[in-house]
């Protein structure tokens, strides 16, 4: 497939919307062309197992890879991360949460998180697999709120792991910000689900220890704000009259 000599500063969900799949990963190849060997062969791995790993798996209208995918670009052109276990993280990151018995195999037992967490980290190192962790849902408990325990443990596990605030803010903008990219009932849901959590956000990525740029930092705010203002399209419409 030939792909326009600006892929590299196209909008991803341009990419997406043009050239799907193809395009992402052709966008990943031209993003890490700047790491080194080891790197390279390092997230090419983390992206094939993800590949493998969620090759079923949808988002509304199209393969759930392509959302790790932004998750991973996002983060290596716009926040300008170098760390090579931030992005295998990045692109691992629903791994655990999603599909712990294909990851754990044969040492599945009674703990499944626990034993694919220990897959990841033979497979990548303990420290991915603690940012994985770190961004993984817990069991919920079915008599409270689902929303509200998610907004719970993501104050609570973000606020002891900086980097896992990057991956995690990577996150929240594919789904806050690409939220008008979303059809059906899950439009308002997601905008219920995710407003709440923007506060949350602001604090967190302005804190000193998240490590990144001022430039940065302005960058992620500036779309914070963006996803706040298409929460509030979506949820502060007046009733319609008849």
């Amino acid at each position: 497939m030939d792909f326009p000599p600006y892929l590299g500063s196209m909008p991803m969900h341009a990419i997406t919307e043009i050239h799907g799949e193809p395009g992402l990963l052709e966008r990943f190849r031209l993003e890490i062309r700047s790491f080194d060997a080891a790197a390279r062969q390092r997230l090419t791995a983390a992206l094939d197992l993800a590949a493998e790993l969620h090759r079923d798996d949808r988002r509304v209208r199209e393969p759930y890879l392509n959302h790790l995918l932004r998750v991973a670009i996002r983060m290596m052109h716009h926040y300008q991360v170098r760390d090579v276990d931030v992005i295998v993280a990045g692109l691992l990151h629903d791994a655990v949460e999603d599909h712990p018995v294909e990851l754990a195999g044969d040492a599945a037992g009674d703990d499944l998180t626990a034993a694919a967490l220990a897959a990841l980290a033979a497979r990548f190192g303990a420290r991915v697999a603690r940012l994985v962790a770190a961004v993984t849902n817990p069991a919920y408990d079915p008599a409270r709120d689902r929303n509200e325990q998610y907004r719970e443990h993501v104050a609570a596990s973000l606020d002891r792991e900086p980097w896992a605030r990057v991956i995690k803010v990577s996150d929240f903008t594919d789904n806050g910000v690409g939220v008008i990219h979303t059809v059906g009932p899950k439009v308002e849901s997601s905008a219920r689900k995710y407003r709440p959590l923007v506060p949350v956000f602001r604090e967190l990525v302005s804190r000193p220890d998240t490590p990144l740029s001022a430039d940065v930092k302005r960058h992620i705010l500036a779309q914070l704000d963006l996803a706040e203002e298409r929460f509030s399209a979506i949820l502060d419409q007046p009733a319609h009259r008849h």
